[in-house]
């Protein structure tokens, strides 16, 4: 299943973030050392990192940098819309090329990031995106290199707040 929608997130503790943390480190870490690390049963852990799946708030995956695997084209496309941005979020959300669609607020409604075989598709996706409903206008700022990729933010656990060690 792909992560989708962002939903207005539950409150995390300490033992979540403590989850959060062990895995971004090491996505294949074991639950048993998690527990013994946070000082609460393997159940515990398995329990609340099913959890946090199920919340959409955690997802353990392999990341790749896209042009190492040879997806020649990848941009960040700047999107303005006639009305509200939703109905062609909502839409763009649903293709496989789009691995990132925010809506903003500033210059653009929508902030959409396309990974693609090469320019062609990429041409191919931005003419699609202008062909929807309610846009307006779009600017692409096509990805030379991938400098820096990281998904570990958010998750740090703060000073005073480490789960309880038994």
């Amino acid at each position: 299943m792909r992560r989708g929608a962002v939903s207005v997130p539950r409150h995390v503790d300490a033992v979540d973030k403590s989850i959060i943390e062990a895995l971004q480190k090491n996505g294949r870490e074991p639950f048993r050392r998690i527990a013994k690390r946070v000082g609460v049963s393997e159940a515990t852990i398995r329990a609340r990192y099913a959890r946090l799946c199920d919340d959409d708030i955690l997802q353990v995956t392999a990341v790749t940098n896209p042009l190492g695997l040879g997806f020649d084209a990848q941009a960040m496309v700047g999107i303005r819309t006639a009305g509200a941005p939703e109905p062609v979020a909502d839409e763009i959300a649903r293709w496989e090329e789009a691995g990132y669609v925010v809506v903003t607020a500033g210059q653009f409604d929508i902030l959409v990031e396309l990974v693609c075989a090469d320019r062609r598709q990429l041409l191919d996706l931005t003419n699609r995106v202008r062909a929807l409903d309610g846009v307006v206008s779009t600017e692409s700022f096509l990805y030379l290199e991938l400098w820096k990729q990281l998904y570990d933010w958010g998750a740090r656990v703060q000073d005073g707040e480490r789960a309880r060690t038994a």
